[in-house]
């Protein structure tokens, strides 16, 4: 298999699941704004600030309202990590990959991308964002069906597994370092009253509130939410669950090196982590060395397989 083309496979899967992410995000804040009133403390900036992009925002628009945030995060071409701008770099990535997946794989992301490329002057419109998001979260997970089901499980499926297990483990540790921001003792008091509500949506951001429920317990408790989104070995969306996946998928990829010592080292840190014996403050630095660790292999994974290109 050529390196370039592990490479592109790593990053379609990448792409296709900061898509979904996106996507999900943005909608499960729209249902969560819907419900909490006005002076709670809650609002759009969240949004910007979970996918490290504050900076990216400020330099175009200095007002975090709903129509500038979802237009950002959605439908901006200049900006490279929005929804429009992952599904077409994922389109790019399949388009020079054909031969090594199902065709039914590249007419998925090629009619998702159509459709939202048609579909960008209608986001200012609520009902029309809802019916925009919800068509994107089905073709995201169409297309990772697809490749479940009709894709021979070797190598090139094993990279896709890992750019996707990667990209997931990123994302939520940054829904985790926000929801760490509930734990604080500055939070209001009309925040303190709907924290049920603000955990309940956090599970929903990661399709984990049935499987919580189901495996935890039925009531909602903060600490309880934390240690299942980061341990449970069993939840997809689970970063223990990704370093799982993700050393699996090393551990059958040749010539590794060092990459299954690292990811072992990884999945250590993440299981020592405890946040009934820690702080709020001490979480955010714990999730934000997770990050920067998750990064490190990110780097290792490039050096190791991937030519020293710039990905399409």
């Amino acid at each position: 298999m050529l390196s370039r083309s592990a490479e592109r496979l790593y990053w379609l899967a990448r792409y296709m699941e900061r898509t979904e992410n996106t996507a999900k995000l943005v909608s499960v804040h729209m249902n969560l704004l819907m419900d909490l009133p006005k002076d709670v403390g809650m609002g759009w900036q969240q949004l910007i600030s979970i996918n490290g992009q504050s900076s990216a925002f400020n330099d175009q628009t200095k007002l975090a309202n709903e129509r500038n945030v979802t237009r950002f995060l959605l439908a901006d071409t200049s900006h490279s990590g929005s929804l429009i701008s992952s599904l077409n770099a994922a389109r790019e990535n399949i388009r020079t990959t054909r031969e090594l997946l199902p065709d039914e794989a590249w007419q998925q992301v090629n009619e998702m991308y159509l459709f939202a490329k048609n579909n960008l002057d209608s986001l200012t419109n609520r009902s029309h964002r809802v019916h925009f998001l919800n068509e994107i979260l089905k073709g995201c997970q169409g297309f990772n069906g697809l490749l479940s089901s009709y894709m021979s499980h070797h190598h090139p499926y094993r990279f896709i597994r890992l750019g996707k297990n990667i990209e997931r483990a990123d994302m939520t540790s940054r829904i985790l370092d926000l929801a760490s921001l509930l734990l604080s003792e500055t939070r209001s008091a009309n925040l303190r009253q709907y924290e049920t509500l603000l955990w309940m949506n956090i599970l929903s951001s990661l399709n984990a509130l049935l499987m919580y429920r189901q495996h935890v317990r039925s009531r909602i408790d903060g600490d309880d939410v934390l240690n299942f989104l980061l341990l449970d070995k069993k939840l997809p969306r689970s970063i223990g669950c990704c370093l799982i996946e993700i050393y699996d998928c090393i551990n059958e990829l040749p010539n590794n090196d060092s990459l299954p010592s690292k990811t072992a080292e990884l999945q250590a840190y993440v299981e020592a982590i405890d946040t009934h014996q820690t702080t709020q403050l001490q979480l955010r630095m714990i999730l934000d060395e997770l990050q920067n660790q998750l990064n490190e292999l990110h780097q290792q994974i490039v050096s190791n397989w991937f030519l020293k290109i710039t990905p399409q």
